[in-house]
């Protein structure tokens, strides 16, 4: 069996809200207790960002992005742009040398009812808290940063 081509350090971050402002989490199968937005690496280096963004929600959550109860007007590239260094857990992923990934932020608003399938290979628990909580039960310091932003970004 082959490995897997070296992931691309080069990501987008989708907070999910309702207009509540309301954020989905989800919690990661390989680490129990991390939670955290959909997040996910370009398949490509030419991907663009909202393409990257509309794979991963619909990979991780079910969502589909461009459809009737979610419009592609309610995902926003928030123009925020996080550098850090990966994990040393997760850095194996990535081609030797690679030690930070750049990360797009974007926001994406849907109806509170919204059904969410999650990929059992990726995560395997959800919950919606208020903005402020789901900050606090992030793992990722860029993550929390980026809910802490909901209130100001998300009527753009």
């Amino acid at each position: 069996m082959t490995a897997p081509p070296p992931k691309i350090p080069e990501s987008v971050l989708v907070v999910i809200h309702t207009a509540e402002l309301d954020v989905l989490l989800i919690e990661r199968a390989d680490k129990p207790g991390f939670w955290q937005s959909v997040t996910g690496s370009k398949d490509a280096l030419d991907e663009p960002n909202e393409l990257t963004a509309r794979r991963e929600v619909l990979e991780e959550t079910g969502i589909a992005i461009g459809s009737p109860a979610v419009p592609l007007a309610n995902l926003r590239d928030w123009q925020l742009r996080n550098v850090y260094e990966i994990y040393p857990v997760w850095r194996h992923r990535y081609a030797p040398g690679v030690t930070h990934n750049t990360e797009h932020v974007f926001g994406l608003r849907v109806p509170r009812d919204v059904p969410v399938v999650l990929s059992p290979r990726e995560h395997t628990a959800l919950v919606w808290l208020p903005w402020r909580d789901a900050a606090d039960k992030c793992f990722s310091a860029s993550n929390a940063e980026a809910i802490l932003q909901l209130p100001r970004l998300a009527g753009r």
